[in-house]
């Protein structure tokens, strides 16, 4: 006897994943293909605004692994924000930014010293194209390859806004170590980034030298509070071409449990949203989230705040494309 699989699951009970790069399609919260968003998965870029991918890294990990499966984790957290407007834009984040989920960068695990030029391969295939990167972590080294090419696409040195419970200065003079604690030591030293116009938010871990970096740490934020920092930040980067990082370890572990080195002290989700929402007026040229260990979250906690922070962020990048063509 063969069964007749098209008779028991008929085409039209089980709707085809979207091939249009525009608007938005509306399967279940809770089935359908889990891209980020329920973004059509393709590697064809043509009129693509951000390109969503996954870096599934977690090689230069100092402590707790697990952040290979984060980029897979976040894209499952973040269906139910498919689902109705933007909080609080009040917006259809599609509706004028054509996102796709361009799937996960490829680089040989069995091969580590090969994954940094696989990532920047990959991110200038992307940015090519003229399309914006949102890169979904994997450990926090991903930054720095990351770095690398924006800092070619859009010209260095680049500001940093980058959100962590630590620095990641500390010293690393080997060109090959994947490390998730130097990236932005070689950074700075390479030239990629402008320590005077960068910032870094929630630390509460030490480092004898900051490198020149304006730190807004955990209790500073706690202090002064969230439009305090959002001030801040706006003055420091000004103006100039601006990378988004954010750590989800930035997060407090009352928030962020799944992460490879949590630090107690640090900032609630409300408190990073805020932040977040309210960079507006910040020259975006690209962003990620990372560090998210879905192996060591409680109920998707972990996942869910970086969906949101990620669906902020692409909010903001749909916002400065309207000011950009208002403009012109």
């Amino acid at each position: 006897m063969t069964l007749n699989l098209t008779a028991l699951h008929p085409a039209s009970t089980t709707p085809a994943a979207s091939t249009d790069v525009a608007g938005q399609p509306h399967p279940p919260t809770y089935a359908g293909v889990l891209s980020f968003m329920r973004r059509p998965y393709t590697r064809d870029l043509t009129g693509v605004d951000v390109a969503v991918s996954g870096i599934p890294l977690d090689l230069a990990t100092t402590f707790r692994p697990g952040t290979r499966f984060g980029p897979a984790g976040m894209r499952a957290a973040s269906v139910q924000l498919a689902e109705l407007g933007a909080f609080p834009w009040g917006i259809d984040p599609f509706d004028h930014l054509n996102v796709v989920d361009y799937g996960d960068c490829w680089f040989d695990a069995h091969n580590p010293l090969g994954i940094r030029d696989a990532i920047i391969a990959h991110a200038r295939e992307i940015l090519a194209t003229g399309t914006r990167m949102l890169t979904l972590g994997g450990d926090h080294y991903i930054t720095y390859p990351l770095l690398v090419a924006h800092a070619e696409k859009y010209g260095k040195p680049l500001s940093l806004i980058h959100f962590d419970a630590h620095c990641d200065t500390w010293p690393d003079d080997n060109p090959d170590s994947l490390n998730h604690g130097t990236m932005f030591y070689k950074a700075i030293r390479e030239g990629l980034i402008d320590p005077a116009r960068s910032v870094q938010i929630g630390i509460r871990t030490w480092n004898e030298d900051f490198m020149g970096v304006r730190i807004l740490d955990a209790p500073w934020v706690h202090r002064n509070g969230t439009q305090a920092t959002i001030d801040e930040v706006l003055s420091i980067v000004g103006d100039a071409p601006t990378y988004l990082t954010f750590d989800i370890d930035c997060l407090d572990p009352a928030f962020a449990p799944g992460t490879g080195t949590p630090v107690a002290g640090g900032l609630s989700s409300a408190q990073a949203l805020e932040i977040v929402r309210a960079l507006g007026a910040v020259n975006l040229i690209g962003a990620d989230v990372v560090e998210v260990s879905p192996p060591y979250d409680h109920s998707d906690v972990t996942a869910l705040a970086a969906a949101h922070l990620a669906a902020d962020m692409l909010c903001l990048m749909r916002n400065q494309k309207l000011q950009r063509h208002q403009r012109m």
